[in-house]
C-alpha cells in the first residue's frame, strides 16, 4: 500500500469546507489549559471565586499570555453559564473554533512526511463520543479527524472537555458531503476502511500506510453509500456471545482500531 503525492498547487481559493462556528465555552481544568496553550484566540477566563489562589494565579498567567480578559464570578453563577455541568473552577469562551479543509489534514501529513493517518466520523451523535475520538485520533498520531457538517455533533464545549482538551490540538474538518470526502481521499491513493459489523477481523486487515478509517454513528453505523465507497470493512471480535450485547461502543472501538493503526505505523513513543 503506497500514498504518492500530488503537486502542491502554487495557490488556492478558499475552501468551501473551511468553516468558523460562533463562540464556545469551554469547561474544565485540561480543556481550558490546552485551549490557553493552543494559540487559539480567547475572549474571556472565567475563574470561580472559590477557586483556590494557586490555580487562580495559573489561569490568571495562562490568560494573559493568551490576551483573554479574566472575570472572577461565584462558584453558582458559573455553574449555570457552563449549563449546569462540573466546570471544576474554571471556563474559557473561545473567540470562534475553525474548522480545517480536508486539503489541511493532508498537507498536516506532508509536513511531518508521513503518509496520511485520517479519522472521518460519519454521523456520530453523542458530545462524549465524539471527544473520546478526538482524544484517541490526538494520541494514536492521526493528522486529523473529518465530520459531517450536518447529521452529527460539532466540537462544543461538551465536545471539547469529553476530549480532555484534545479538540483544541487536533485539526477538525467539517465537510458538506462525507461520501465526497471519501471520493476525494481515495483519488490521494489513501485507503479508506469503515468499521461495521461484518467486515473482516481486524488481524485480516491491512492498516498501514496512508489511511483513512470510518466510524459510523451509534445506532445505524455507517452510512449505506458511504460504506459502498470504502475500500473494505474492518470488524472487532467480541469474546461475549449472545449476551444482546452485540457490539463496542463507537468510541472505544474507534481507539481500538486507531491504536493497532499506530502500532503498525510505529510511531508510538
Amino acid at each position: 500500500m503506497e500514498y504518492h503525492r500530488k503537486p502542491q498547487r502554487e495557490s488556492r481559493p478558499q475552501d468551501p469546507h473551511t468553516e468558523q462556528t460562533p463562540d464556545t465555552l469551554v469547561w474544565g481544568k485540561n480543556p481550558v489549559t490546552e485551549l490557553l496553550k493552543s494559540g487559539r484566540p480567547v475572549d474571556t477566563v472565567y475563574l470561580a471565586d472559590s477557586l483556590p489562589g494557586a490555580a487562580a494565579g495559573y489561569y490568571t498567567a495562562l490568560a494573559k499570555q493568551a490576551g483573554a480578559v479574566v472575570k472572577k464570578v461565584p462558584a453558582n453563577k458559573l455553574q449555570k453559564i457552563c449549563g449546569g455541568a462540573e466546570h471544576q473552577g474554571v471556563a474559557a469562551r473561545g473567540a470562534e473554533i475553525e474548522y480545517a479543509s480536508l486539503e489541511d489534514l493532508l498537507a498536516a501529513a506532508r509536513e511531518k512526511n508521513e503518509p496520511p493517518f485520517l479519522v472521518l466520523c460519519d454521523g456520530i451523535e453523542d458530545p462524549h463520543n465524539l471527544g473520546a475520538i478526538l482524544r484517541s485520533a490526538l494520541l494514536c498520531g492521526a493528522h486529523g479527524v473529518v465530520i459531517p457538517r450536518r447529521g452529527g455533533v460539532g466540537v462544543t464545549g461538551t465536545v471539547m472537555k469529553a476530549s480532555a482538551g484534545a479538540a483544541a490540538r487536533i485539526p477538525v474538518a467539517r465537510v458538506a458531503n462525507l461520501a465526497q470526502a471519501v471520493r476525494e481521499l481515495k483519488e490521494q491513493n489513501i485507503f479508506v476502511y469503515c468499521a461495521d459489523m461484518g467486515g473482516a477481523p481486524l488481524d485480516r486487515t491491512d492498516l498501514s500506510g496512508a489511511v483513512a478509517l470510518v466510524m459510523g454513528s451509534e445506532g445505524r453505523g455507517p452510512g449505506a453509500l458511504v460504506k459502498k465507497l470504502c475500500d473494505g470493512v474492518v470488524s472487532l471480535d467480541m469474546a461475549a456471545r449472545n449476551t444482546g450485547v452485540d457490539s463496542y461502543n463507537v468510541s472505544v472501538a474507534a481507539g481500538i482500531l486507531m491504536y493497532d493503526i499506530m502500532r503498525r505505523r510505529g510511531t508510538a513513543r
